[in-house]
Formats: C-alpha cells, sequence, structure tokens
C-alpha cells in the first residue's frame, strides 16, 4: 500500500476481500461510482491498484481518486462479465469502457396466436410468441417482411382471430382479401392448418434456411406438375423464383463453413477508439452483422475488449455461442465456447472480412466526423504525424529536401514547405550548390540546410517543427551536423527518409521505423517526398537547358553577351528558341542578328 495512501477503513477493506470470482465498484469523495470492474480472484484484483505506480497517467488518477470500494461475489467469471456490463450501463462511471452505440434493435416477430401475425417491433413480449433477429439494419428488417408478405398471404389485422371469434361471425374482409394479400382467416376463407403451413415456410426464412424451403417448393412444384396441376406449380414456381432472388442478396462466404460467431477487432495505435464487428455466419452465408464502438479509458487490453463486445451481443442480440472466431481469446473464462483463432483457410478470411467491416466503420465515422468540420482531418493526420515521428508538437510547418545531380552536372537541391499536412508552394526554395566539388549528396545537404536556416534565423522567420531528408543514415547524418552548427538541435525534429518510403531513420538510431504503408503520416511523406523530387528535378532540368543554350549561342560569331541575355530571357531555354520563327527572334534582337542567330542553330 506504499505507492497509494488510502484511509484506514479502505485498507482493511481490501485486506480482508475474498478470493473468489466478483464485481468491484469504486466511489470518489463525493458518493459517485467512477469505476467498476471485474475479477476472477478479487482480493488479487483490487490489491493490483493499489500496490505500485502504474505505467498509464488515466489509472493513475482512478486511484488516487478512490475514497470507498463496494463489491459483490457471484460463482463464475462469465457471471462477473455480465454483472459488470449491467452496471456500467447502469452507473456510466467516467472511468469504465465506454460503449457508445447502445441501441435497440428490431426484430421480426411471429406472434403466437391460431393466425399468427408477422410484423417488425423494437420490443419483446414474454408470450409465447417467436423473435427472430435482431436485425442492426432496419431496412432489411424490412425487406425480409416485404419478401416474406408478396409470398405469402397473411394477415395484417390485429384483431384476435379464434374459432370462436370466427364461429360468431365477428370478422369482415378488408381490402387486403380483395387484393389477394390475405386468405381471410376471420371469416373462416382459409383452415388454421394451411395457414399454419405458410408460418412455417416464413419460419424457414427468417431463419435464415431458404435452402431447405427452396427444396420444398421444388418437391411441390414438381408433384403439381406431375399431377397436370399447372397454375398451382406455376406459383409455386414463382415463390421459388422470389426465395432465390433474396438468397443471392445474402453475403455467401464460403460453404465450407457451417455456423460460427465472427468477432474483428480494429485497434487503432494510439487512439482510445476500438471498433469491433461481429457477423454470424449460417450455412456459409452472413445472417447478421453489426460493429459495436468503445471508447477506451484505462488501456484496456484487446482481450479485455473483445471480453466486453462478446457479453454485449450475448446481451442484445440472444446469442448464444458455439464456436467463436477471433484473432484472441477473450480474458474471461467461457468452458461452453469453443475459440478457434484462425492463421489461414476460410475462416481466417471470414476473420478479415469482420476485421475490415470494422475497419470501414471507423473510417466511416470520421469520414462524417470531417465532413463536418473539416480542420479535425487535418488534426488527426498531424497528431498521427506527432506520434509517428517522435515530435514534441503537432508539425504544422513541414520541410522536405532533395538533391539532384543526374549525371553529376549542375548539381542543384530543392526545398518544399507544407503548413497543416499541404503543400504551401509561395516558400519553396531552389538551391545551387556553390560550395561542394563534384557529386557528393551528404556535403550537398549539409550545405542547403546551413543556407538554408542560418537565413531564417538572421531574418526571424518561423522555423519548421520538422525537417524530412530524402536519403537514409547519411544524408540524415550530414542534417544532423548542420543543425548542431547552427545550435537548432534541439529546436528542430530532423528524420531521413529512404528509397523505398518504408523507412524512417532517426538520429543516433541504426534501426529504421517502417511506417504502416496505409497509415496517413506515411502518405504526407510520400506527397512531401514527391514534391521535393519534382520541385527539384524541374530546377535541374532548367539549369541544364540554361547551361546548353548559353554554350550554343557563346560559339555564334557576332552575338554578344547582350543579346544572348536577351534571348534567353525571353525564350528560357535552347529548344523554345529553336522552335521560334525569324520573326519571332527579330522581334526581340531585331532582323540582323535574328539572321545570324536563326541560320547558326539550325545549321545542320
Amino acid at each position: 500500500m506504499a505507492k497509494h495512501d488510502k484511509s484506514p477503513e479502505l485498507k482493511e477493506k481490501i485486506s480482508i476481500l475474498p478470493t473468489t470470482p466478483g464485481v468491484y465498484m469504486y466511489f470518489d469523495s463525493e458518493g459517485t461510482v467512477i469505476y467498476v470492474g471485474k475479477a476472477k480472484n478479487l482480493k488479487r484484483r483490487v490489491s493490483s491498484y493499489f500496490n505500485r505506480t502504474h505505467d498509464s497517467l488515466r489509472t493513475n488518477l482512478l486511484v488516487r481518486a478512490i475514497v470507498d470500494m463496494k463489491y459483490i461475489v457471484v460463482p463464475t467469471e462469465q457471471d462477473a462479465l455480465n454483472l459488470e456490463s449491467s452496471m456500467i450501463k447502469a452507473y456510466q462511471p467516467r472511468y469504465n469502457v465506454l460503449l457508445k452505440d447502445d441501441k435497440t434493435y428490431p426484430w421480426i416477430v411471429v406472434t403466437n396466436e391460431p393466425f399468427p401475425r408477422v410484423f417488425m417491433t423494437r420490443q419483446q413480449i414474454k408470450d409465447g410468441s417467436k423473435y427472430y433477429g435482431p436485425y442492426t439494419d432496419a431496412a432489411v428488417a424490412r425487406t425480409t417482411l416485404e419478401l416474406i408478405r408478396e409470398l405469402y398471404p397473411i394477415r395484417s389485422c390485429r384483431h384476435l382471430i379464434t374459432p370462436e371469434y370466427v364461429a360468431k361471425g365477428k370478422g369482415r374482409l378488408c381490402l387486403d382479401y380483395h387484393l389477394k394479400r390475405c386468405t381471410g382467416p376471420c371469416v373462416g376463407k382459409v383452415p388454421q392448418e394451411e395457414y399454419a403451413k405458410y408460418i412455417d415456410r416464413i419460419k424457414c426464412i427468417l431463419r435464415g434456411d431458404t435452402s431447405e424451403l427452396l427444396a420444398h417448393l421444388r418437391g411441390e412444384m414438381e408433384r403439381l406438375a406431375a399431377e397436370l396441376r399447372f397454375e398451382e406449380a406455376q406459383e409455386l414456381k414463382m415463390q421459388y423464383l422470389t426465395v432465390e432472388r433474396y438468397q443471392s442478396k445474402s453475403v455467401i462466404v464460403s460453404p465450407t463453413v457451417e455456423d460460427v460467431d465472427v468477432f474483428g477487432i480494429d485497434d487503432e495505435e494510439g487512439s482510445d477508439d476500438v471498433f469491433i464487428n461481429y457477423m454470424h455466419v449460417r450455412r456459409g452465408a452472413v445472417v447478421r452483422s453489426v460493429t459495436l464502438d468503445y471508447k477506451r479509458r484505462l488501456d484496456e487490453t484487446r482481450a479485455e475488449m473483445l471480453a466486453y463486445a462478446m457479453n454485449e451481443i450475448a446481451t442484445s442480440l440472444s446469442v448464444e455461442y458455439d464456436e467463436v472466431v477471433a484473432a484472441e481469446v477473450p480474458d474471461v473464462e467461457m468452458p461452453s465456447v469453443k475459440f478457434t483463432i484462425p492463421q489461414r483457410g476460410d475462416k481466417a478470411k471470414l476473420l478479415e472480412v469482420s476485421r475490415r467491416n470494422a475497419r470501414q466503420h471507423r473510417l466511416d465515422i470520421i469520414n462524417t466526423r470531417e465532413k463536418r468540420n473539416p480542420e479535425a482531418r487535418t488534426d488527426r493526420i498531424l497528431e498521427r504525424m506527432k506520434q509517428d515521428f517522435r515530435l514534441s508538437e503537432l508539425p504544422r510547418h513541414i520541410e522536405c529536401f532533395d538533391n539532384s545531380n543526374i549525371q553529376g552536372t549542375n548539381p542543384v537541391a530543392s526545398c518544399v514547405v507544407f503548413r497543416d499536412a499541404k503543400p504551401y508552394k509561395k516558400d519553396y526554395r531552389h538551391f545551387n550548390i556553390k560550395t561542394v566539388v563534384g557529386p557528393d549528396d551528404f556535403a550537398s545537404m549539409k550545405e542547403v540546410l546551413t543556407r538554408r536556416y542560418t537565413r531564417l534565423v538572421e531574418e526571424g522567420r518561423e522555423l519548421p517543427q520538422l525537417i524530412v531528408v530524402d536519403g537514409g543514415k547519411g544524408q540524415l547524418s550530414a542534417a544532423v551536423e548542420a543543425l548542431d552548427e547552427m545550435g537548432l538541435r534541439g529546436t528542430i525534429a530532423v528524420v531521413g527518409i529512404a528509397k523505398r518510403l518504408e523507412e524512417i531513420y532517426f538520429p543516433g538510431d541504426s534501426i529504421p521505423l517502417y511506417i504502416d504503408k496505409n497509415s496517413e503520416s506515411l502518405k504526407v511523406v510520400q506527397h512531401l517526398r514527391d514534391e521535393a523530387h519534382r520541385f527539384g528535378i524541374t530546377h535541374h532540368r532548367n539549369r541544364r537547358s540554361k547551361t546548353q543554350a548559353v554554350s550554343a549561342l557563346d560559339s555564334i560569331k557576332g552575338v554578344g553577351e547582350k543579346t544572348r541575355v536577351a534571348l534567353l530571357t525571353h525564350f528560357k531555354s535552347l529548344k523554345r528558341l529553336k522552335e521560334a520563327d525569324l520573326d519571332a527572334i527579330a522581334e526581340v534582337v531585331g532582323p540582323a542578328k535574328a539572321s545570324i542567330v536563326y541560320n547558326a542553330i539550325h545549321e545542320g
């Protein structure tokens, strides 16, 4: 207890805790529940909060705020998970994992009546009715109901239709009967046994057993056709085709996968948001999918997050697990569940589909948020870059340098500037290498950085938060040497990018960092490097072109310095000068000089 000094009363409570499974609650000075947790061993788990200093700042803040605690003993760890989940929803403690989307999903119910009704509802009543779902997308539930009503003429009225009700003649045929959308059970137009056959087939559809229903319809069709009852056979054929169309809209995963529950996790490093996708696969088709959005509060592990998600799905969707496919096993013992962690094959592909769904859900939320607030995207990218490049502040101002000395001639360098992760072309700069003889990239990099930042400091202008140099350890060392000599090493962060782009080098670290190819940090760096390369190559070509033009004009008798300068200023390059006609050249230097120049550059 040395690390966190607490009251004698709280210490005593902790010392006598049982070693059984249970749920514990922490209270602050105002008597508010600030955390609810589960434990396989209450004494060991609760004591671990108070006998050491934690790596997580938030955990230390939680422990500092704890004034009192209570606990509830339960028979198993699974029971502890269930109780913890319900208590978190009841108390909404500030330090607990937060389920962001806790909504009620619709079900399709087949009522417990002599002539059952089928409709969509968000409430379950324990009256013997059969509920199917829930449907995470209400549009899917409505589409399923439309299919059922297209196939089978069942009633939509709310009357309690019993044999006594029909015998008393209280029913009255409605419009649905005349439109052939109901068979009129209210007035005895259809026997209860025949109506029950419709309901059995409807239950097949709602269970996802469309293959069984199709087989049944095909068999009935063939029987009616053999008995020459072609009109009835044609009616069943239309039903068969409708069910077949409906089945084709299901997501078929693999014919080798039977009934499994899949949990894919998208857990982005550096983010408190965790997205967990749940898919139920029946006979190779995804018949249910939902993504849960959690927010971490105390650096919970993926195994803990998976346990929360499994409990939430089991509770809210009335799921009983048999086989669960996931990337890891939850941190709660579930003896009745078989866990599969696939490395290859159809189940591994299925797990990847689930993970991609979780990832897409994250992107959808981010895109929606950024559409409403465009600045949020910039801040998110800069925050990601701050983490990836180990910066102390957001890199709102980045500069990237690239050398160009094709075939060892006309060595130049480029500096491109990004502000808020976007090109700021107004501040782009070219450098002609002055002090370096020959193609020496390292010395050229040092010269350019020295010239650039000596000038910025002298003029009192803003320095970047991050410098990116195109190259590996050699170029990075030259950049670091330049910054050291200017006394800017601790002011500006610098990294080097190897040619393959995935490798990021840091000063003093020989092992590069490999950034995820899909990372937005890497995309910004790629854009920086491409811009620096493009800008440098353009300047290099212009210099070579001018050098060639000067060389070509120097050899023309009768053309002096003044004429050469006028022609290069106007035409920019030898290529453009050659493409110009005599009159265009005469407009710049006069007819006599134009004739000399024109004939000289077109000789041969």
